[in-house]
């Protein structure tokens, strides 16, 4: 067995995007759902949220996290294993803002070790971002305190949302080839449309920020996914 591999503060997460072939064994990918939910470290169980994805870019969608990097890369490859071909992935850590300085303890908590899915929140949509690093809008030539200003802003259009999407903002500098990744849940699809719209018009979007591909799909049991997916 390997020795785990667990980030020092906060926790690895893993997003996978895959299409199904031939060879898929639905009973199979349930099994590694179950393992990666029943495998502790330190204590701490990993989650797995399945999706259904909608559009040509992948079937089905997994969201794995925990302490473990060394569980989640065995989840990636049971999941190969079963017959599913991942189409594209993402790397990243749950992490708690330089900016979120002094917060509650129960809210930066909830930013490190987050309980998902969220009750009554079955849309779903991740993305990958980075901030700009143009000539003329840099954001790493900002001082701090006005990043610090322009990411309280962006968070106050963010909260007019609050109830209707929840936000997992997770880093990946140095780890994937953006920066951040985004995971939205959302009790309405036109929820998820409607936060990232409204908040690409903050200055911390419209001047600083670089989106990478969207993945939207529906949240639910493994089974039920399955079945979404043509695989009972």
């Amino acid at each position: 067995m390997s020795e785990a591999l667990q980030p020092s503060v906060g926790w690895g997460v893993l997003h996978l995007f895959c299409k199904t072939g031939p060879s898929t064994d639905p009973s199979a990918v349930v099994t590694a759902v179950k393992q990666t939910v029943e495998a502790q470290a330190g204590g701490v169980a990993h989650q797995v949220v399945p999706f259904s994805v909608l559009g040509h870019k992948a079937d089905i969608g997994f969201l794995a996290l925990g302490p473990d990097w060394v569980v989640l890369r065995r989840f990636q490859t049971a999941l190969q294993r079963a017959g599913l071909v991942v189409a594209d992935s993402y790397v990243s850590l749950t992490e708690v803002s330089e900016y979120a300085k002094g917060m509650p303890e129960e809210h930066l908590r909830s930013r490190l070790q987050p309980t998902l899915p969220p009750e009554g929140k079955r849309a779903i949509c991740f993305y990958p971002m980075s901030k700009r690093r143009g000539e003329s809008d840099n954001w790493y030539r900002l001082d701090f305190e006005d990043r610090k200003r322009l990411m309280m802003e962006h968070g106050v259009s963010g909260r007019r949302f609050a109830g209707r999407v929840l936000q997992l903002v997770t880093g990946s500098a140095g780890i994937d080839d953006y920066e951040w990744g985004v995971t939205l849940f959302g009790v309405h699809p036109d929820d998820l449309k409607e936060t990232v719209y409204a908040m690409r018009f903050d200055e911390a979007s419209a001047l600083y920020a670089d989106f990478g591909p969207f993945y939207a799909g529906i949240v639910g049991p493994i089974d039920e996914v399955l079945a979404e997916i043509g695989l009972p």
